[in-house]
């Protein structure tokens, strides 16, 4: 699943060695938390969050076929 957020993020980003993608497994849930250059979180974040709700929600259904929930977090 680490694979596919980060191809995600990779495409959004102009600046991709500064995207750091922090994966924590906890019992039947994975943790991501995402970091990159605070003038690119717009990008990823999107106008009015869409960007953001739709990584979530392919995020979720690549969760899904695993099993498991999955949460994201942008973190600055």
């Amino acid at each position: 699943m680490k694979k596919v957020l980060e191809t995600i993020i990779f495409n959004i980003v102009d600046n991709k060695d500064a995207v750091v993608i922090i994966e924590e497994l906890k019992d039947n849930a994975v943790s991501f938390k995402i970091k990159v250059d605070p003038t690119e979180i717009g990008k990823i974040i999107g106008k009015q969050g869409k960007n953001a709700k739709a990584i979530r929600t392919l995020m979720k259904a690549a969760g899904s076929k695993e099993g498991k929930k999955v949460l994201l977090e942008i973190v600055d």
